[in-house]
């Protein structure tokens, strides 16, 4: 069959096509490469190169947009080219859909493809839009042998409890003492860097993991611990400041409790050393997600009682806000449904101060500490999640194997994971800490509540008391002053 693709009088306009799939020095020498010989194929054929596109860092194969190639077949559909010139035809498709579309294209268009490595691709033939289809069909199994490559070599390395690569995960990566050479982004230059050793805990980031994690058990929140972070200038490993998004999943990482994962899923132990025993570690991903945790997504609250204070009055079920209203300077607790006679926050804050820090000094005061869980061996826990996790690794086993059925499986599973989500439960119960632990039995109780962040006080607040304001009663108190502090009434919950 002849072709019926009508060739160009005259010096043919070119464009070239560029791409690489990783630059990890991001000095483009790879497309620069491509680049020089793809001139030097148009110079030899007396052909004009009217444009270069370029994609950099960026693969085929990941069906992730090309803008570079978006751009040139749009280009091409206006006639700005004949010719089309890369480097290899890899280069250009990894997909058989983009392939296929290009065809088309080029077949209306009158367009030429020709390649440094594998010569001209004449799509106008049957035969050449063949041989288009092979070297793209090589291409892909490449890249899917590569993908299976890279992940069987992952699921390897997390079985063996090994690092998985990537950025120095916080916690981990202790210098070793010796050097490598990498490869400064942007630029050709080759800089020495510390070999890291990411089975060893970094001793202040391990103990900031053990700190957060308390602070949450112990009714504390993320902000309070991403303000301990702040103050122990303590920054990500990319050297920024760690934003409470972030401060959460550093928390949820199984990682931390040395629990190896893979595409999600627990597999086992890891090598490396343990910054959370993972009794404290399951507690914490118990608590954070709860879906009944009180969060708040807007401004935080900065004030002791604000939105914990309740309205007394009659029939009004809501709590107090902190604000300045009118012309007054003074910050004051006020009903949140515009009940108005507002109270002094400070002076308020103060009195409910006084009596949390003179109850919690009382010789007592241990009594108020709620006992630990009865019958908790978190150690017989500890091993019965171990072998309800290694169950459901065997049922899978067995099901890809064919030597059980998809109901048999399904049966099975589901028991084990009910089994584990109860064992889970125990041991979240057995790691949670009473919020006024490390308030009674002090030898100074008020230092130590002062040492608490804003939110360990406002549970330990909502823990031991309900407060509601009444109406307060107008002019001048029995005192001297003008706060009612018999409008404030107090019960205690312990």
């Amino acid at each position: 069959m002849k072709s019926t693709r009508a060739r160009h009088a005259g010096p043919s306009r070119a464009v070239i096509y560029v791409r690489i799939s990783q630059d990890r020095t991001g000095a483009h020498l790879g497309v620069d490469r491509q680049r020089e010989d793809c001139e030097a194929l148009a110079e030899s054929r007396g052909w004009e190169v009217v444009e270069v596109y370029v994609d950099n860092d960026l693969s085929a194969y990941s069906g992730k947009p090309r803008k570079g190639y978006r751009r040139m077949l749009a280009d091409l559909e206006l006639g700005t080219a004949t010719v089309v010139i890369a480097w290899h035809t890899d280069r250009l498709h990894r997909s058989p859909t983009e392939l296929e579309e290009y065809i088309d294209l080029s077949q209306r268009r009158g367009v030429d493809t020709h390649t440094v490595q594998a010569g001209e691709l004449d799509l106008s033939t049957s035969s050449g839009r063949m041989t288009a289809r092979i070297h793209g069909a090589v291409a892909r199994h490449e890249s899917e042998h590569k993908a299976e490559r890279v992940a069987r070599a992952r699921l390897q390395k997390a079985k063996a409890g090994k690092f998985g690569g990537g950025l120095r995960p916080f916690g981990w990566g202790m210098p070793t003492g010796e050097t490598r050479k990498k490869a400064v982004k942007g630029t050709a230059e080759e800089i020495d860097v510390p070999v890291l050793d990411m089975t060893k805990l970094v001793p202040e980031e391990g103990a900031a993991l053990e700190v957060g994690s308390d602070m949450i058990l112990s009714g504390g929140s993320i902000r309070g611990w991403v303000r301990w972070l702040a103050d122990k200038r303590l920054l990500s490993t990319t050297g920024k400041a760690i934003e409470p998004p972030s401060a959460r999943d550093l928390l949820l990482r199984p990682r931390n409790a040395g629990i190896a994962i893979y595409q999600g899923e627990e597999i086992g132990r890891g090598l490396w050393e343990v910054a959370v025993p993972e009794p404290k570690f399951r507690a914490v991903v118990a608590i954070l997600t709860n879906p009944d945790r009180v969060t708040t997504t807007g401004s935080q609250p900065r004030w002791l009682g604000s939105l914990i204070y309740r309205c007394g009055r009659p029939g009004c079920t809501s709590t107090a806000r902190c604000t300045k209203v009118g012309g007054s300077k003074m910050p004051s607790y006020r009903c949140q449904a515009d009940h108005g006679g507002g109270r002094h926050a400070d002076r308020l804050d103060r009195y409910i101060v006084d009596l949390i820090v003179e109850r919690l000094s009382q010789p007592d005061a241990v009594d108020l500490l709620e006992p630990a869980p009865d019958g908790i061996n978190a150690a017989e826990l500890q091993l019965e999640s171990e072998q309800i996790r290694r169950r459901l690794t065997d049922l899978a086993g067995l099901f890809g194997s064919g030597q059980i059925s998809m109901a048999q499986f399904t049966e099975g599973s589901d028991t084990a994971r009910a089994q584990l989500e109860g064992v889970t439960s125990q041991l979240a119960r057995a790691a949670v800490t009473d919020p006024l632990v490390g308030l009674v039995g002090v030898p100074d109780v008020r230092a130590a509540w002062e040492a608490c962040d804003l939110g360990r006080q406002r549970t330990v607040l909502r823990t031991l008391m309900d407060v509601t304001l009444y109406p307060p009663r107008p002019g001048r108190m029995p005192d001297g002053g003008y706060f009612d502090y018999d409008a404030i009434e107090v019960r205690w919950k312990r």
